[in-house]
């Protein structure tokens, strides 16, 4: 077998939108003081209710042109959270995960806050340490 200049390379990879998007969903939901990643409230989450898993793409739209990418992330966030902070980290964590896992560039990365999370009464009381939770076993 011969090799020919004149053959060029057809193969290529094309990344979906909704990889990226879980890519951004899960790195956002890292990040300290983000309750949420997507749209809050019930009709939000029902295909979550109905089919007993997390969806870590919802509320997330991505534009793809080429090689380069802009991505909107709506999050929740938790009361008493520095909200500038949080949605800076959030901007930081998404763009390196997704450059790092796709080769793509970022070239921006549009955060809302759509909510925040109050504080429950089981938010408020202490969790059990790793030992406390072995000893109840």
């Amino acid at each position: 077998m011969g090799e020919n200049s004149n053959v060029e390379n057809t193969d290529s990879v094309k990344i979906s939108e909704e990889v990226i998007a879980i890519i951004t969903g899960v790195a956002a939901s890292d990040i300290e003081g983000v309750s949420n990643v997507g749209n809050s409230g019930i009709a939000a989450n029902w295909t979550e209710i109905i089919a007993g898993k997390k969806n870590n793409s919802k509320g997330i739209k991505i534009e793809l042109n080429e090689e380069k990418v802009i991505i909107d992330i709506n999050i929740t966030v938790n009361y008493g959270t520095c909200i500038p902070d949080v949605a800076r980290n959030v901007q930081d964590a998404v763009k390196k995960s997704v450059e790092e896992m796709t080769g793509l560039v970022v070239e921006k990365v549009n955060v809302r806050v759509a909510g925040i999370k109050l504080k429950t009464e089981n938010d408020k009381k202490p969790s059990k340490t790793k030992k406390e939770e072995q000893e109840a076993e």
